[in-house]
């Protein structure tokens, strides 16, 4: 059966916000054992999960999940609340001022600075006070029934790494320097699989300047294999 054009980044859409809960679900009930090495493994396939969520909600910024206005956006504040209890109005209009001000003093983006400051900077310029008290208070309450050691290891470690994992590839690496082009980007120069591991294409950043209604899923197909190394 041919599946609707339409319908794909919804059903994209779909599965990672499914593979996320699913795994969440199942490492938060997990009596597991320190000395279990796939322990290890899981943090950081939760942590590429997370990442998973907050490019969903970024292709629903750029209307790439459904040309339905509410579908489109009831994605977009599922996805970003599920990662850290963000808003989704409040990081939309941010990101839309970094593609119209990139690299200036009114990209919220930006901060000419090293990797530390920068990404502090970036982190201040997001979370909120709000956001804050949202996931103290789901975090207390999902301590009723979940082992603390799984929340902190599998709920609460994945989302922080996950910050780092976006920043680097779809912020600092991209956008650090100066660069020959209007947007002030560059590229990731690696094969697909170490593209889509790194951050879902998002490492593709010029591309994706030229592109923005290119969807994650697609944004590989931006890129000539012959560029790649």
């Amino acid at each position: 059966m041919k599946i609707n054009q339409s319908h794909i980044g919804i059903l994209v859409a779909s599965a990672v916000i499914i593979c996320w809960f699913t795994s969440i679900y199942f490492l938060l009930r997990w009596n597991f054992e320190w000395s279990n090495p796939l322990v290890y493994l899981m943090i950081f396939i939760q942590m590429h999960l997370y990442t998973g969520l907050f490019i969903t909600a970024h292709d629903a910024m750029h209307g790439t999940i459904s040309s339905d206005k509410k579908l489109n956006n009831f994605f977009g504040y599922l996805s970003v609340f599920l990662y850290a209890g963000f808003f989704y109005n409040k990081l939309y209009d941010k990101h839309h001022k970094h593609h119209r001000h990139v690299h200036t003093e009114d990209d919220p983006d930006f901060a000419p600075h090293g990797f530390w400051k920068w990404y502090f900077s970036f982190m201040m310029n997001y979370v909120t006070v709000i956001q804050l008290v949202i996931m103290a208070i789901a975090y207390n309450v999902l301590k009723v029934w979940v082992a603390e050691k799984n929340l902190l290891l599998f709920w609460v470690l994945p989302s922080l790494l996950s910050t780092f994992q976006l920043f680097y590839f779809g912020t600092y690496l991209p956008h650090k320097g100066e660069h020959d082009n209007e947007y002030q980007a560059s590229t990731l120069n690696k094969n697909h699989f170490v593209a889509f591991i790194t951050c879902y294409f998002f490492g593709y950043h010029l591309e994706h300047h030229q592109q923005p209604k290119m969807p994650w899923w697609q944004l590989y197909k931006t890129k000539s294999d012959s560029n790649l190394t």
